[in-house]
């Protein structure tokens, strides 16, 4: 990562380009906000101790050259709650700011080629394929 100025902790920190290392994983649009469901349940915002504990979507940005999932900056991953760093604020030089945060690999439930996202109207019916390790409880999906 270039990073051009180095703002305080809260501030905006302007780059060329990031790129993954290792076998990271990095994202962006991650939903925190409270949102309600189809059926009218309201899920409160993600306090991070009780309320809004679960698992959230988020749009890979990029993905270390070591990492054996075969996932795509543009897929969206489905991630175990709380398996994600802080985030920093970025801007690219064509003006576009968002947070990049890194994801745990191994804390990787599912993977979309579309818009899973908390705040997508996503209604295509198709199931999300599943990264090279998932969870038990998840193969109950595949029937």
């Amino acid at each position: 990562m270039q990073v051009n100025h180095a703002p305080s902790y809260q501030g905006v920190y302007k780059i060329e380009s990031v790129r993954a290392l290792h076998e990271n994983v990095l994202v962006k649009d991650m939903n925190f906000e409270e949102r309600k469901t189809q059926g009218g349940i309201i899920l409160r915002s993600d306090d991070g101790k009780s309320e809004g504990v679960r698992p959230r979507w988020a749009e890979i940005y990029a993905v270390g050259p070591k990492n054996k999932d075969n996932l795509k900056p543009g897929q969206w991953v489905y991630v175990e709650h709380g398996r994600w760093t802080r985030g920093i604020m970025v801007e690219l030089p064509n003006g576009e700011q968002f947070k990049i945060r890194r994801v745990d690999p191994d804390a990787l439930l599912l993977v979309s080629d579309t818009d899973q996202s908390d705040h997508s109207s996503h209604t295509d019916g198709m199931p999300a394929k599943r990264p090279g390790k998932v969870s038990d409880a998840l193969k109950a999906f595949d029937k």
